[in-house]
């Protein structure tokens, strides 16, 4: 058994002005990963023994796709990833006698610390050659962020300031990993429906060592037109929810049953961006938005979460979204992917959008906790 490295504690920078501030300690795990401990105060604790180095993952690279025309990531190591522990097992909970986890202490607010099986690597090394197909090393990062070390939280659970807090460290993550790649991507999977492997509430941050084509796409068309201030503009009965800063909406050209968007009003590039009145705003809408698809059914929702951020380059004229994509289109009926959807990239929709915002405005929502 391995003890952490303690790297001392130093303030984090502020978000978006100076009255906005978190706590942030610094970590190193044994194998040498960068562990980060964000909270309103400052954390404090001895660690204690942490999980054993993981063992090395190579051979991880990228390959050209000439018919999509985008680059398939291929990383081996993934496949020994842990699966569906049980709770006394869970390596996202806070360390206890005789249980070894990522995160050596036995209290936290929300955790950052880099992917044990990642996809990309910042030593990735250039792959051997392979006849007729271009190649890249898959150089970037990936993270796990850990939102609670209640076992049992989510995203509808946690209190309106824990999320904005989490929309801090979604902003100070894409600031840092936006200094060295070109694309961040924060994102949350929740529910074994689709295929999550561990219970504990967490998302990841995927540091892109290049642009994907389908975030291109829709970059070059907000560069183009203002699409999401005139969403904003028109969107009528497409609302769910409104604040003063933000705004929570089924987009009237949504591809999932139920999918909800949480946007703020001014155009910003990402959560790095906002203020603290947006921040709160968003976190606010976050939180109903995720307890109205939770009650809907009457069951947690499955769904993707993901934080739409500029890529490098579209700074000045993209307008960051939080989507919400779920994964079940009637009770006890989950959303496929059929085979058109697969084979075309046509997305058939089973419920009007309008539709799906009334019945979510209709959906009671109580605070969190």
């Amino acid at each position: 058994m391995m003890a952490s490295i303690d790297c001392g504690d130093r303030a984090g920078q502020p978000a978006r002005g100076e009255d906005v501030l978190f706590d942030l300690r610094e970590f190193r795990l044994p194998d040498g990963r960068e562990l980060l401990l964000y909270g309103h105060a400052p954390h404090v604790g001895e660690a204690r023994d942490s999980l054993p180095p993981a063992p090395a993952s190579g051979g991880a690279h990228l390959r050209w796709h000439p018919l999509r025309r985008e680059w398939v990531a291929y990383a081996g190591a993934r496949q020994g990833r842990t699966f569906l522990p049980s709770a006394a097992s869970c390596p996202l909970c806070p360390a206890a006698e005789g249980r070894l986890g990522e995160i050596p202490f036995d209290r936290f607010e929300i955790a950052v610390f880099e992917n044990r099986f990642p996809a990309f690597t910042a030593s990735a090394v250039p792959p051997a050659e392979i006849s007729g197909v271009e190649t890249a090393p898959a150089q970037g990062r990936c993270e796990v962020v850990v939102f609670s070390d209640d076992h049992h939280a989510g995203l509808g659970t946690l209190c309106e300031d824990r999320l904005a807090l989490l929309l801090e460290v979604w902003g100070a993550r894409v600031r840092a990993l936006g200094e060295t790649y070109p694309y961040i991507f924060p994102f949350e999977n929740r529910g074994e429906e689709i295929g999550v492997t561990l219970h504990h509430p967490h998302g990841q941050i995927y540091a892109f060592p290049f642009i994907p084509a389908q975030v291109r796409r829709a970059a070059e068309a907000q560069a183009e037109a203002l699409v999401i201030e005139r969403l904003l503009r028109d969107a009528g009965n497409f609302v769910i929810e409104e604040a003063e800063a933000a705004v929570a909406l089924v987009p009237p050209f949504a591809v999932y049953p139920y999918e909800t968007w949480i946007v703020p009003r001014r155009r910003v590039a990402g959560p790095q961006a906002l203020d603290d009145a947006e921040r709160q705003a968003m976190a606010g809408l976050l939180g109903r938005a995720v307890r109205r698809l939770d009650g809907l059914f009457g069951t947690p929702m499955p769904y993707i979460l993901t934080v739409q951020c500029a890529p490098k380059g579209f700074e000045a004229t993209f307008h960051m979204t939080i989507d919400i994509r779920p994964f079940r289109r009637d009770a006890g009926k989950l959303k496929y992917l059929a085979g058109v959807e697969q084979g075309t990239g046509v997305f058939l929709a089973d419920v009007l959008p309008e539709d799906a915002a009334a019945r979510l405005r209709a959906v009671p929502t109580v605070e969190a906790p």
